[in-house]
């Protein structure tokens, strides 16, 4: 398990005091997973900690209706840090919020506090934790003398490469030196398959601590980036013809500090819970993929021939299905949803997985058998008799999937459901109708 801090108010204004903290951020992220920032002198640091700050959800995107606006912030006083970029003058903090009406209810739109919900009702089933540990990738761009982000690559390294190829090896090392400072523990650093990839990975944690990890991570890639006159992207597929960016999701469920997926007796020492967790996540890939998958682009990522999944199935020992069980067991113990991609919001990503699973162990959902060949050489006529499903190929599949499924629907809450769908759907219309580069190459002197 990770450490859990504990700190008072008075460990906050002591910490504030003692490493000249100025100005304090307090973070929370919007249903589209973009983080936002309500920035305050640290004189208001009592009234932060006193849940007193408001401020105005009718700006954010898909929070509320302007006759609902004023929402208070709830910070999370175990996610002080401070930024290790912003030393000099005055330092900056930050703490990452729940959202809460000014009747003190959390706030049904709120991502994090939705989390917490579908935490609840793991806890009501007798489960004590629920822990991930994600993969996230990103690619590096060179940015021009405007600061513009170009699809120029800062290198052309393969896989695991080390500098001279990896001109990204400085910039990924200074990253992890942040986030070291920051208390993550980074567990692995390297570059990814195509040129310009890297991926972080660090320790797993509990769910809202390791979902607050990737907000924070993708800040620090970002910034860091930056100062090495790079564009960090989590795009999940930024160029055609490579690899795109996944975030691979490792989920484990445990019961009193025992690992809940581990049985030394059972078929590949798999407990029941890991089969039924693995079915429901089977029965409800279709519906939570616009969850895990946002965007138009990423279903560009999600096709044969770059290591992203595109069908539903599992295995314990080949990368191509969805769902992979690493071969690690007794607490390490784990199932692995490769579909996710780093546009994803992770506190909704995980509440559709967290439910998907817990669905499956409720109603002892059976999983189908492992698929331990090569998904992508089968033709359909192979994949239907393994009864292996496709992901849905479009974001427009994808949310007529979602609209279709009533657990990952109640994952999500009704708020967040109906503010998501609407969302999305003006992004499809939005792509739909309009004319790309490529039809007008392959098209306008042909027609």
């Amino acid at each position: 398990m990770s450490n859990k801090r504990n700190y008072t108010k008075e460990d906050i204004k002591r910490f504030a005091e003692e490493e000249n903290v100025r100005y304090l951020r307090l973070q929370f992220t919007d249903i589209l997973g973009t983080i936002k920032n309500v920035e305050i002198p640290i004189s208001q640091l009592d009234k932060a900690l006193d849940n007193e700050m408001m401020f105005d959800g009718s700006s954010i995107e898909g929070f509320v209706r302007i006759e609902e606006s004023d929402m208070k912030l709830y910070p999370d006083l175990n996610t002080w840090v401070i930024f290790p970029w912003t030393t000099g003058k005055g330092k900056v903090a930050r703490l990452i919020c729940d959202i809460y009406k000014p009747d003190g209810t959390p706030f049904e739109g709120d991502p994090r506090s939705n989390l917490k919900r579908v935490l609840n009702r793991m806890k009501d089933m007798g489960y004590t934790d629920f822990n991930l540990g994600p993969e996230p990738e990103f690619f590096l761009f060179k940015l021009d003398e405007k600061g513009k982000p170009t699809l120029e690559l800062n290198d052309d390294g393969g896989y695991f490469d080390l500098a001279p190829t990896d001109l990204g090896e400085n910039c990924r090392r200074d990253i992890v030196l942040e986030l070291e400072d920051m208390g993550f523990e980074v567990e692995a650093s390297h570059h990814e398959v195509a040129s310009g990839q890297h991926e972080i990975d660090f320790k797993y944690a509990d769910a809202i601590t390791a979902c607050d990890n990737i907000q924070t991570f993708k800040l620090v890639v970002k910034t860091i980036a930056r100062k090495h006159n790079l564009h960090a992207t989590f795009m999940p597929k930024p160029l055609e013809g490579i690899s795109g960016n996944g975030m691979h999701f490792n989920v484990s469920l445990f019961k009193d500090g025992e690992n809940a997926f581990f049985n030394p007796d059972g078929e590949l020492e798999l407990s029941d819970d890991a089969y039924h967790f693995i079915a429901g996540i089977q029965e409800h890939a279709r519906g939570f993929t616009s969850i895990c998958n946002p965007l138009v682009n990423s279903y560009k990522r999600l096709v044969p021939g770059y290591e992203a999944p595109c069908y539903i199935a599992w295995s314990a020992q080949n990368r191509s299905p969805l769902i992979r069980i690493p071969s690690s067991r007794g607490l390490s113990t784990r199932v692995e949803v490769r579909s996710v991609d780093p546009a994803a919001n992770p506190y909704m990503a995980l509440a559709t997985i967290l439910e998907a699973g817990l669905d499956g162990i409720r109603n002892k959902k059976e999983a189908t058998k492992p698929v331990d060949e090569n998904i992508y050489d089968m033709n359909r006529e192979q994949r239907e008799a393994e009864g292996v499903e496709d992901l849905p190929s479009t974001l427009y599949t994808a949310l007529k999937a979602l609209r279709e499924d009533k657990v990952i629907q109640d994952a999500l809450g009704p708020h967040i459901y109906k503010q998501f769908l609407g969302s999305k759907n003006i992004e499809w219309d939005m792509y739909r109708t309009s004319v790309s580069e490529w039809e007008r190459e392959q098209y306008l002197s042909q027609y």
